[in-house]
């Protein structure tokens, strides 16, 4: 048995060190970089069709409640799918000056929680065999959360000052 303990070596500093290196950037060129490209190319596409002014528009109502323009609801969207492509969506209209820091202060939670609902929703509720009568609301919930997270937000920002 004493044989056996002395074959296993332990993992020094820099071993573990450069594996976690290697593990962030693997994530970054993996995850982080294509949902930066997409919300990239969804804005994009969006200022350039003129469908952003539309967005804008149709959904400055709503959006408007929770102290943002109406374009925000495209972060909302993206992160829907991909809750680094709505944190991106943001990062990129903050950079483009259409979104200011207290709008991205609101809207961070809700791409948080309401993030990859979708692929979240797959995995965990109908992989699990949750009971059905109670998958609406179980859908619907994250987005209420988000909903909440960014009237709490908006308090926050304006008590800030932000």
């Amino acid at each position: 048995m004493a044989e056996k303990n002395s074959t296993v070596q332990k993992k020094g500093l820099i071993e573990v060190f450069t594996a976690g290196c290697r593990r962030g950037f693997n994530m970054s060129v993996n995850s982080i970089m294509p949902a930066l490209v997409l919300g990239y190319v969804i804005i994009q596409f969006l200022q350039l069709s003129g469908l952003m002014d539309v967005i804008s528009t149709v959904f400055r109502p709503f959006m408007g409640i929770l102290g943002l323009p109406g374009e925000a609801v495209t972060v909302l969207v993206a992160a829907f799918l991909a809750k680094a492509s709505g944190c991106a969506m943001a990062a990129l209209m903050y950079s483009e000056g259409i979104l200011t820091l207290g709008h991205c202060s609101i809207l961070m939670p809700a791409c948080m929680l309401m993030g990859t609902l979708i692929g979240g929703y797959a995995r965990i509720i109908i992989v699990s065999g949750a009971n059905r009568k109670w998958h609406t609301f179980l859908f619907l919930l994250p987005l209420l959360d988000a909903a909440i997270a960014m009237i709490i937000m908006r308090f926050v920002v304006a008590t800030a000052g932000i």
